[in-house]
């Protein structure tokens, strides 16, 4: 079975995941490029056999990429894609199909099918609850040099459970990333 590996590419060092409208999304938009951080994140996206995300995240995503270009506008843009929605009338960014059923169920069916991870993106309501329902095998999380202080972080709600370390990056920005995985 295929993993689901939740990504979050905007976390403080307090544990606020960047949200559009707070002082640390425009921290995070105000940083220049990291090369290092950018091959990070491509290699993360290449292995993915599908990306997975909910409404809001789509929207925006689909917005942006499919006129984007470079490394990481060619990942998303030729990947399958999923989004997790009821209300989401069409998606029309190419490769891209809605998922209205459980959210469980819907992963579980996905896990049985295709290869490559299935890699999900937030906002942070939909990886929330992948986080609170214990659906991520993998935590791809990465920590930018900013205390936010308040805001949405993603462990809220969530049982205590373990995880063990298996890789951390720094980068040239002062970022991290970190790389935990659930044993099961």
């Amino acid at each position: 079975m295929r993993p689901v590996v939740l990504q979050v590419f905007e976390m403080s060092l307090d544990g606020i995941i960047g949200e559009e409208n707070t002082p640390f999304f425009d921290y995070c938009r105000a940083l220049p490029d990291d090369p290092g951080l950018e091959a990070w994140l491509a290699g993360c996206l290449e292995r993915a056999g599908v990306h997975i995300m909910g409404r809001v995240t789509y929207e925006g995503m689909a917005k942006h990429f499919p006129t984007a270009t470079g490394p990481i506008a060619d990942a998303m843009n030729r990947t399958p894609k999923r989004v997790f929605s009821r209300t989401l009338p069409s998606a029309d960014w190419p490769e891209t199909t809605i998922a209205r059923g459980d959210l469980a169920s819907e992963l579980d069916a996905l896990r049985r099918s295709g290869t490559g991870e299935i890699l999900a993106h937030g906002g942070a309501g939909f990886v929330r609850s992948l986080a609170r329902l214990d659906l991520a095998d993998e935590y791809r999380l990465t920590v930018l040099p900013f205390v936010a202080g308040t805001g949405r972080t993603l462990f809220a709600d969530v049982a205590p459970r373990q995880l063990e370390l298996v890789s951390s990056s720094g980068f040239a920005d002062g970022s991290v990333s970190l790389v935990y995985r659930r044993p099961r």
